[in-house]
């Protein structure tokens, strides 16, 4: 394997071995006793694993003796396939020899000649005869297609994250956004995006929905009125495109347009594979889940059981990714060193908080509510600053407004100081006895001597997302899954403020059942978890281990890289 344009060896590794898993599963006959994975750029050999078991048979030579790894190397890379030469070396000497010897040669003819030994599985597809226009036509460009509607950002930003992947490893590949609800529904498919915007606002009313649609006799009933009534006019829609590729990035659109491809495959003789990549993380609706696509991508073992309940989705065709995120996560990821607790971790967090110029010398929160701004942020804000100052912690807290520049206006202009003053609301017994955090944060308030000093800095729409989470030491945020995947990639411990009821509910169970982050709804019981975490480096440390183990920073290239191999396969079944 070698790397492309924007490839991480750790997206590169994690892929590999999921495949020859899957592979091992497959083979009968031990092929080998050693090998080893060897992930290369341009330059050098960069990683070299060992395999302890690889029964292993996919697209690639296999290597049955350690002696035979240089020798192969060498004569690879010079377009022949002769090992006669036999050496005996040492893990470390092979990585050395053959770092000269890929330094010193064309990596296109070493992928051109290895290919040439490939085995194909009898369920695969032919493979040309002309390996160079194999090799070419397997990494050549896609038209993919995407379904997805605007109800919540999560799903373009899923889709977004995909492409660009799409558009790294498959050079010149196009692509396309369709929500054919809104352009080929019929009521009251299409109010569906209005529709979402509104019920938003209206948790209870969105509570009532999304439980009552989640049923099983709703959804059969839903996907045949659908299928009878829009089926006809999205199957025209999704052939106009003339897709190498289908990929749902959404809920609502797995079972009709499925049904759509099988029709245009009866029609036209030319089958099209469907993907459905899920968004969610902790709770997924059941119209997420069907058993014909390809793959099922999720994010979490949450998730799989919804999918088998739900779905009879075959074990064989969930694939547990994680959460599509965008590519500038994964490579801040990387930047860390992937730990932002390590010495490596923390001096890049210095040096990002003064590239953002923030005080490198003080904690940072990042306060968050959605590109809207919405959200309580503003009195969560309050609570913030009083309780931080307080104690006597300085920090910095960079709150993102979104497209709210009132909200923004306001935080620049608010005196402070008239807030500190400002006499506090008396509270109820019952909210004081189930604050966890009130008891000790106030035994370390009366014995701190001096007020903290902390500086409110409002920002309006971010794209810099990705750097401030590495910047922040806290993230008090709604409990999105792609704000949590994306925080759990950088290892930020999370403080979520609320939930969408029914969709969002289990993203709460998912961040506090894995240890990175608590859920608080009340602004001040807020100020208080997050004081006591910024005054426990021991604590936050640790959530910041718990949020790295369970991240996915290379999700959306692990989920393109496979679609990309099966779509490419079915391209040549169909003569493509």
């Amino acid at each position: 394997y070698r790397t492309g344009s924007g490839l991480s060896h750790g997206g590169l590794s994690k892929k590999l071995e999921r495949k020859i898993n899957d592979e091992e599963t497959k083979s009968s006959a031990t092929i080998a006793t050693k090998a080893f994975i060897i992930i290369i750029n341009k330059d050098s050999i960069v990683r070299l694993y060992k395999i302890a078991n690889p029964n292993i048979l996919f697209g690639h030579r296999i290597i049955d003796k350690e002696s035979d790894v240089t020798p192969f190397l060498a004569a690879a890379v010079q377009g022949s396939h002769s090992t006669q030469q036999k050496h005996t070396l040492s893990l470390s000497s092979i990585t050395e020899s053959s770092s000269t010897l890929l330094s010193t040669s064309s990596l296109s003819s070493s992928q051109s000649s290895t290919s040439s030994e490939n085995k194909d599985d009898e369920t695969e597809p032919p493979v040309e005869n002309s390996e160079g226009s194999s090799s070419s036509r397997k990494n050549g460009p896609l038209k993919v297609l995407f379904l997805s509607a605007d109800t919540g950002g999560g799903h373009r930003a899923s889709a977004e994250s995909l492409a660009s992947q799409f558009v790294i490893h498959y050079p010149g590949t196009k692509y396309d956004l369709c929500d054919f609800w809104t352009l080929d529904g019929c009521w009251p498919y299409r109010t569906l995006a209005p529709a979402y915007k509104h019920l938003s606002k209206y948790p209870r009313q969105w509570r009532f929905l999304y439980h009552l649609s989640n049923m099983r006799w709703y959804e059969i009933m839903q996907d045949i009125h659908s299928s009878v009534t829009c089926e006809r006019k999205i199957r025209k829609r999704i052939a106009s495109y003339d897709a190498d590729v289908v990929v749902s990035v959404h809920p609502t659109m797995n079972y009709t347009p499925i049904r759509s491809l099988q029709n245009i495959a009866r029609d036209t003789g030319k089958r099209t594979p469907f993907f459905t990549v899920v968004t969610d993380l902790g709770s997924g609706h059941s119209t997420w889940f069907q058993p014909e696509p390809e793959k099922v991508f999720i994010a979490s073992d949450r998730i799989r059981k919804i999918a088998k309940k739900r779905g009879n989705v075959p074990d064989e065709s969930l694939v547990e990714s994680g959460l599509p995120i965008r590519h500038d996560f994964a490579v801040q990821n990387e930047n860390m060193g992937g730990d932002r607790t390590s010495d490596t971790g923390k001096s890049y967090q210095r040096s990002m908080k003064a590239q953002l110029n923030l005080n490198s010398d003080t904690k940072t929160i990042l306060v968050m509510g959605g590109g809207e701004g919405v959200g309580s942020l503003k009195q969560i804000v309050d609570s913030l600053y009083c309780t931080l100052t307080k104690s006597g912690i300085d920090a910095s807290v960079v709150v993102v407004c979104g497209r709210n520049e009132k909200l923004k206006t306001r935080l620049e202009n608010r005196d402070w100081n008239k807030i500190l003053t400002r006499p506090k609301k008396k509270r109820r017994r019952l909210l004081k006895f189930l604050n966890p955090f009130k008891k000790k944060n106030n035994e370390d308030t009366e014995s701190s001597t001096s007020h903290g000093n902390v500086k409110v800095v409002p920002l309006g729409f971010v794209t810099q997302m990705a750097e401030y989470m590495v910047a922040a030491d806290i993230l008090v945020s709604k409990a999105g899954p792609g704000t949590i995947a994306e925080a759990a990639a950088v290892g930020l411990p999370v403080m979520m403020t609320s939930f969408l009821p029914g969709q969002e509910a289990g993203n709460v169970d998912f961040v506090v059942e894995n240890k990175f982050g608590e859920f608080c709804v009340k602004p001040d019981i807020i100020a208080d978890g997050v004081s006591n975490w910024l005054k426990d480096d021991v604590a936050l440390t640790q959530m910041s281990k718990n949020a790295i183990a369970i991240s996915h920073p290379n999700a959306a290239e692990e989920i393109v890289l496979e679609i990309g191999e099966i779509a490419h396969q079915w391209m040549e079944r169909n003569g493509k």
